[in-house]
């Protein structure tokens, strides 16, 4: 195994349980969560991590990092599950959403939560809408792709990753820290997947789009939750990148409440069993 990144925010006193471990999307790193979502989820009692996958971030492989398939990934989560203090809910964004789906089928977690997700089914059908819906972005996320983040125009990934609220000087300072993906990994779930791994069905999973997300529009986040057997929930006036948009705290209010009431719910079950 490579050494992988994990960043930690731990809460003063006892932590909530489960812990809770981010798996950050594709271009991106584990600093995307740090941002705001593990400060806010430490104050708020939970212990909460994020990893930066083989070739991302501070993690052993940036060398090598067209070698990584999406196993490798699944691999890397599942080997930062196993270092934390106990299994934890799995949250992923973009392709990180497909690992924690894989993630989810090859291990027993207490649930996962998809944030603006890769559809089980891979890409091909959200990239076509995308050259659809907007060629220029198409353009430059091939652009992105092919020679990296210094080939590329910073308005495209603006328009791709936030709404329009999120103001161009923030914006900017999140687009220094872009990075290449690995050629393997957009292989291996650029196409159409017509047999994909999926979580088990008694497996609690939230899936959560963005109502203005240009990369997964809403007919892709409903295809994920049917998929997993539930039903998708979205947030209001939000790109792709909720994390770090201008009312990020609304989507962790959302991931905070379900884990809440979804694990609450399961725990007080099996002490009445």
């Amino acid at each position: 195994m490579p050494t992988l990144e994990i960043i930690s925010r731990h809460p003063t006193g006892t932590p909530k349980a489960p812990p809770l471990l981010f798996v950050h999307g594709a271009f991106s790193g584990a600093w995307i969560w740090d941002a705001k979502f593990l400060p806010w989820f430490a104050q708020r009692g939970w212990e909460a991590h994020a990893v930066s996958l083989r070739g991302h971030g501070n993690s052993d492989g940036r060398d090598r990092l067209h070698d990584f398939g999406i196993a490798d990934y699944v691999d890397d989560v599942l080997e930062a599950a196993s270092r934390l203090s106990a299994p934890p809910v799995l949250i992923g964004h973009s392709m990180g959403g497909m690992v924690v789906q894989r993630a989810l089928a090859k291990r027993r977690f207490p649930g996962g939560v998809l944030m603006a997700s890769a559809p089980p089914h891979g890409l091909l059908s959200s990239t076509m809408g995308l050259a659809w819906r907007s060629p220029y972005v198409f353009q430059q996320m091939s652009m992105l792709m092919t020679f990296g983040e210094k080939a590329i125009n910073p308005d495209a990934i603006r328009r791709a990753m936030f709404s329009d609220k999120m103001p161009v000087a923030e914006a900017a300072q999140y687009e220094s820290f872009l990075q290449e993906e690995s050629r393997r990994v957009m292989l291996d779930i650029g196409g159409w997947i017509p047999f994909p791994v999926l979580p088990p069905r008694d497996m609690p999973v939230l899936v959560m789009g963005a109502e203005e997300d240009l990369l997964f529009p809403r007919a892709e986040v409903a295809a994920t939750a049917m998929a997993l057997g539930t039903k998708p929930v979205f947030m209001p006036g939000m790109g792709h990148a909720m994390m770090l948009e201008q009312d990020w705290q609304t989507a962790a209010e959302r991931v905070e409440s379900w884990i809440a009431a979804t694990l609450g719910a399961e725990v007080g079950a099996a002490e009445m069993a």
